[in-house]
């Protein structure tokens, strides 16, 4: 199991252990993976299929975490056990503490309308419901009166940009306008966790990108704690906090974007990042030296800030860049020759 950095916040979200086997033989099956057989031996003796494997993780409160990889790696399967669409076959999961494997049926619907919020890639949305209906459906299950309804509906759509689309039906909308309905009827029961699966995925790329800002505006504003699966590096690298990387069902590596990019655990990490801009990836704090002091009249960038940042601040100046953190104290130096270096090798 690769190893998984801890997140900033309160955990909200926490797997231990999850597996999940398809097929009629999954406990057989299962005692195999867990003593090393591979996927093509546990195929070929018991009909099994090995959708996750071993997979620990935490997210924190406000943390948007990316699960990226491509066809077939997992990430939706494994996206769709945090609120029990699909059972896992061994291992835990919760929500704030509580073992959603727990849970009866009517607990599980009560987490779904109230905790869990989901933005699927097509977005299911009902074609003979306005706009507003739409919106409004999880609090309809919730039997919330129709004034309080409508209203979160109206307060919703405001917030995702379509105030005065209100009364058109889905069918009336482009791609991109049906998305942010998607997105503002996963926000009306002001869940605690987002479940977003490639929810940008199929949309046109200029599209895309406004509504990677919508959501990352949205995500600062509303604190979301957010699980995001995505089989686009760049956009993880964009939207996420940290990033899983799947394979096989398993987690190959979990960090942010500036460890992955600079410190790629293997060749399948590696042939992801290699053709990915360290420019806007890599941050001062990841490239920095740690002494000797720098002058006292270098010229400051903050841990934070990208590359692009720290060669402006370069440019001008013939000796080291101070790098400081958010208090303003002095942690470590950049030289020309560590910045080149840097943009040559990612490190």
């Amino acid at each position: 199991m690769a190893a998984v950095n801890a997140p900033a916040g309160e955990p909200v979200v926490e797997l231990r252990g999850v597996w999940k086997v398809f097929g009629e033989h999954a406990a057989a099956a299962l005692a195999e993976a867990r003593a090393g057989a591979s996927k093509a031996d546990l195929l070929s003796r018991h009909g099994a299929v090995v959708g996750i494997a071993d997979v620990s993780f935490t997210i924190g409160r406000g943390e948007v975490f990316c699960i990226m990889g491509l066809s077939g790696s997992g990430k939706s399967t494994l996206l769709r056990h945090i609120n029990r669409l699909i059972e896992p076959t061994a291992g835990e999961i919760s929500i704030l503490g509580t073992d959603i494997g727990a849970l009866d049926r009517e607990e599980l619907r009560r987490l779904r309308a109230e905790r869990v919020g989901m933005v699927f890639q097509h977005m299911a949305l009902f074609p003979h419901r306005t706009v507003r209906d739409n919106v409004a459906y999880p609090l309809e299950i919730r039997r919330e009166p129709r004034s309080r309804r409508w209203a979160v509906s109206a307060e919703k759509l405001a917030l995702v940009g379509l105030a005065g689309y209100e009364d058109r039906f889905p069918h009336e909308l482009s791609g991109g306008m049906q998305q942010r309905v998607g997105l503002a009827r996963a926000l009306a029961s002001d869940p605690e966790v987002l479940l977003m699966d490639e929810p940008f995925s199929a949309l046109d790329p200029l599209i895309r990108r406004e509504l990677q800002d919508q959501f990352l505006q949205l995500s600062r504003e509303l604190g979301k704690t957010t699980l995001f699966v995505t089989h686009d590096l760049d956009e993880a690298i964009r939207v996420g906090s940290r990033i899983a990387i799947m394979k096989d069902g398993r987690f190959v590596q979990v960090g942010t974007a500036a460890e992955i990019v600079a410190q790629p655990a293997d060749d399948y990490v590696r042939a992801f990042v290699r053709n990915v801009s360290r420019l806007r990836v890599l941050t001062a704090g990841s490239v920095m030296a740690t002494g000797p002091a720098p002058s006292p009249d270098a010229p400051r960038v903050r841990a934070g800030d990208d590359l692009e940042r720290v060669i402006d601040v370069a440019a001008g100046h013939d000796g080291d860049v101070a790098v400081v953190d958010d208090a303003g104290a002095v942690i470590g130096t950049i030289g020309k020759g560590r910045l080149l270096r840097a943009l040559r090798d990612g490190r």
